[in-house]
């Protein structure tokens, strides 16, 4: 969303009445605008007023938002069974690039690839690519956290960021991460699942013996091993997983835990004035990257049924029950800035102000700790030497 307003828009006409709420679809229905009902210019969503507002008049639109209805899992199985009807009919879900007419300067704007909403590169008024979140032959999108952390806000977060960052050079310290910020709805799938496990494994317990005589004579601590095996349940709620690509991945999955609580069902206003992307990570490959995670808690939770201090396990064996799923948009503030010549990205989370980034290191301050330790260290040795 830019900074100060575009310039007013001069060729689309005054619209008064209530579609400015619902959108208004331009071009064969390929595109969606939220005109202002009081002097026509483009709607954008307003994290403050958590509404859709004109950026020249001030005037407030209200989110059609149904209080009764809610955010629900859906089923994994059922969804899976969907997609492939669809493919074998001949529709799949790829997202392909299409042609958008901006409505304000008649210019003709490419959506290519996943990018479902942005503005206008002529005229920066805010566009969105229609019935693409919710198209027939793709997996349609859920709930939404909209955007509640101001880019004021993000550049603050931002800057007590840079200054935290202890092994890094002055210069950066000192003028700071350089950039503008895009606000970005970034796809995501959420995964719940009961599961049933079965294990087998070894406890071992230790125990201590004294060997050696004389100088030699010393404490030895061994252990006794007992086979032990089991099964348990265990639920998993809102296991989430990056549903785009080309992205920082480790970056964004930093910026967990997201306030799912918040959600609230997919409305395409809050897109407005925002980037926007759909998914290309499809629905049972996500679930494989959420079972990552998932089997890997699973492994601390045998460990723990196993008991003892030590643990060996031999093999787990795991069932899926009750598998649903949500696709969700969540909000992130990201930032390319470059320092010395080299790139670096940033980015925050826009529902809670969570920071994480790339940064650069001052080699001079990490070899100067490095020595510090090493100088501490051996005093400590010769304190207990003598």
């Amino acid at each position: 969303m830019p900074d100060s307003p575009p310039p007013l828009p001069q060729q689309r006409p005054h619209v008064v009445g209530s579609t400015a709420a619902a959108g208004q679809t331009t071009d064969e229905d390929q595109g969606r605008i939220f005109p202002c009902p009081s002097c026509g210019a483009d709607l954008t969503f307003n994290i403050g007023a958590q509404s859709l507002k004109c950026p020249y008049c001030s005037h407030v639109v209200d989110l059609e938002i149904d209080p009764d209805e809610q955010v629900e899992e859906q089923d994994y199985h059922a969804m899976l069974a969907q997609l492939e009807e669809w493919r074998e009919e001949g529709r799949d879900d790829e997202v392909a690039a299409s042609e958008v007419r901006c409505e304000s300067c008649g210019a003709t704007v490419v959506f290519q690839d996943t990018n479902t909403s942005l503005d206008c590169p002529y005229c920066s008024s805010p566009i969105q690519r229609e019935k693409i979140h919710d198209a027939e032959h793709r997996v349609p999108v859920d709930g939404v956290i909209p955007f509640l952390i101001e880019r004021k806000r993000a550049h603050t977060n931002l800057k007590e960021w840079v200054k935290s960052r202890w092994f890094a050079p002055n210069k950066f310290l000192k003028q700071g991460a350089q950039g503008k910020f895009s606000g970005i709805y970034m796809p995501f799938w959420t995964y719940d699942t009961m599961t049933a496990n079965r294990y087998s494994g070894e406890r071992g317990e230790d125990y201590t013996v004294t060997v050696g005589t004389g100088k030699n004579r010393r404490t030895e601590t061994r252990t006794r091993w007992y086979p032990a095996s089991g099964s348990f349940q265990q639920f998993f709620d809102d296991v989430i997983v990056l549903a785009a690509r080309g992205l920082p991945q480790d970056i964004l999955e930093e910026l967990e835990p997201w306030p799912i609580k918040k959600m609230v069902p997919f409305n395409q206003q809050m897109l407005a004035g925002y980037f926007a992307r759909a998914y290309e990570v499809k629905l049972d490959e996500g679930f494989q990257q959420a079972k990552v995670r998932i089997d890997e808690a699973i492994h601390v939770s045998t460990c723990r049924h196993i008991g003892g201090d030590r643990q060996r396990v031999d093999w787990i064996k795991t069932r899926y029950n009750a598998l649903t799923y949500k696709h969700l948009l969540l909000p992130v503030w990201l930032m390319a800035y470059r320092f010395h010549n080299k790139t670096y990205q940033v980015a925050i989370n826009a529902a809670t102000g969570e920071v994480q980034g790339q940064r650069p290191y001052s080699w001079l301050k990490i070899t100067f700790a490095v020595l510090c330790g090493l100088a501490a260290a051996g005093g400590i040795w010769l304190m207990f030497s003598r």
